[in-house]
């Protein structure tokens, strides 16, 4: 059986001699291992797709930092989509929307989280509160503890934000 050669820091590498480590330390974290498993091979994608030719000093490191960003995008997600499943069962049966309205409107939902990645919490709320819930910034700056000019530019730094990302 011959083993392909693989230049030193290849991904191909860096999966065989961490993969199984990588594995462990997720189910762990996780306490799932079908979890594990896509965390694991979400990190490895994610490391190809991304992948400079730069050697990596601390594998291990490395690899967590990648897996842990991803799974607290997982948990994130997950409280998302539950936020918006409790948001339904509060509606009247006949105001139910349709399960495509439903996943459009979820997806809608995790790209704005994506979108909004990278803000500070207090920006993102600042944001929220004015896009979605139709708040005044005074009403904002009480309810978040910050004074109504901290408010116009938390608002103004997440739209520029958003700006950017839009192509």
């Amino acid at each position: 059986m011959s083993h392909a050669r693989h230049s030193p820091g290849s991904v191909a590498e860096l999966y065989a001699n961490h993969h199984g480590w990588l594995r462990g330390w997720l189910c762990r974290k996780v306490r799932c291992p079908e979890q594990a498993a896509d965390l694991m091979h979400d990190t490895f994608v994610k490391i190809m797709l991304n992948r400079t030719d730069a050697q990596i000093r601390e594998p291990r490191a490395y690899l967590a930092t990648i897996a842990n960003r991803l799974m607290i995008d997982f948990h994130r997600r997950q409280q998302i989509e539950r936020s918006y499943l409790a948001a339904l069962a509060t509606l009247p049966a006949g105001e139910q929307p349709s399960v495509e309205e439903q996943a459009l409107f979820k997806e809608a939902l995790l790209e704005l989280d994506r979108m909004l990645e990278g803000l500070g919490p207090k920006v993102r709320q600042a944001f929220l509160l004015a896009q979605c819930d139709n708040l005044s910034y005074a009403e904002i700056a009480t309810r978040i503890g910050i004074s109504v000019r901290s408010v116009n530019t938390y608002v103004a730094r997440a739209m520029a934000h958003c700006c950017l990302l839009i192509p």
